[in-house]
């Protein structure tokens, strides 16, 4: 069998996504090997890349091109698509490309339904992009791989899918968290990755951070790392101005995220929704207890290995970062816990349950 991974997402500015394309589209090969299942992706990502967030993988010389493709690829025509896609057996599309052709088997991914749950975390243009592919793609993909319950049971309640259709595949943490040493550090520190967008809760996070008591503030930092995102500007200049000991450090790069995170007394992380939920799973990995939400995806995926609160109460959320930070064998049980529970989220896994979902449609 042939399978064609549209891995366009790679080319773009993502976070989450272009993490899950980069080791999914890695590790189906490696799963593939000796199997006589071919595993190829469009664009073609075998050359020497590493992932980056803030940009393309690739440079402009080879980044242009691809994008050229990726554009005549949703032209109204599906010609090229179809041609494209004749070389493959099944095509598992990305969000990026909202034509299904008309050659192959088509699959796809659902990573969260925040479009159409709280649409207004998202810019327009992300919002009517989902719709498109979920009616041009979603509704009628061969079979469809969603990345948790929460998000299955979503994605079949609002998009009306059959749920013989939607299978839950857990993504994948880099084998790097697992063994990952603590960087070292002047003070301690409590810690939050993610984009810095409204959806990330950051501002109920500084919120409840400022009400922790002095003793906790003359002994904890918090750092905060990511990109800055869209309707950023008020969190932003609240993260600038470092008051109460929170130090902004910016977008972090894959190879420093597993040391810095392994670091870190706490992790902290309260956002309004997501599919999976990568830093989560990331931290726990790495040994480190944390504090999430109470919503979406979020209890399934950290279940014992953290505390949940309600994201949209600081004074809840102040509670869960003062319980933690005065009970050293808490901290301890919920990091043993959310390494057993993290095993479960190694790439290979995946991509050994996603190769068998691809050998089911043949």
């Amino acid at each position: 069998m042939r399978i064609g991974i549209d891995a366009s997402p790679l080319l773009l500015r993502s976070a989450g996504v272009k993490t899950w394309t980069w080791h999914w589209v890695e590790n189906l090969r490696k799963a593939a090997a000796g199997t006589g299942d071919v595993v190829d992706s469009f664009p073609s990502t075998r050359r020497n890349a590493r992932l980056v967030h803030e940009g393309s993988i690739f440079g402009p010389l080879a980044t242009w091109p691809r994008l050229a493709l990726l554009y005549a690829l949703n032209a109204p025509s599906t010609v090229l698509l179809d041609r494209l896609s004749g070389r493959f057996d099944v095509v598992h599309l990305s969000n990026q490309i909202r034509r299904r052709p008309r050659t192959a088997r088509v699959t796809a991914t659902v990573h969260d339904m925040t479009c159409w749950l709280m649409p207004e975390l998202h810019t327009e243009a992300n919002v009517r992009a989902d719709r498109e592919f979920a009616e041009r793609v979603l509704r009628g993909a061969d079979s469809i791989i969603a990345v948790s319950e929460n998000t299955r049971l979503d994605a079949i309640r609002l998009l009306d899918l059959p749920p013989e259709k939607v299978e839950v595949i857990y993504s994948g943490v880099a084998g790097e968290f697992f063994d990952a040493k603590p960087r070292e550090s002047a003070r301690p520190y409590v810690l939050f990755v993610g984009t810095i967008e409204p959806r990330k809760n950051l501002d109920t996070l500084l919120d409840a951070w400022a009400l922790l008591k002095p003793s906790l503030h003359e002994e904890f930092d918090l750092l905060v790392a990511g990109p800055e995102g869209w309707g950023a500007t008020r969190t932003m200049a609240r993260l600038r101005s470092g008051g109460k000991n929170v130090r902004y450090l910016g977008y972090v790069s894959e190879p420093e995220l597993p040391s810095l995170t392994a670091g870190a007394t706490l992790f902290v992380y309260p956002s309004l929704y997501e599919g999976f939920g990568f830093p989560v799973a990331q931290a726990m990995a790495a040994r480190v207890p944390a504090i999430t939400s109470n919503l979406s995806s979020l209890p399934e995926i950290a279940a014992a290995g953290s505390v949940l609160v309600d994201p949209r109460s600081a004074d809840e959320l102040h509670r869960g970062l003062e319980l933690l930070l005065t009970s050293p064998a808490l901290r301890a049980k919920l990091a043993r816990d959310g390494n057993r529970q993290a095993q479960q989220f190694r790439w290979e896994i995946c991509a050994r349950k996603s190769l068998e979902f691809f050998q089911r449609l043949t």
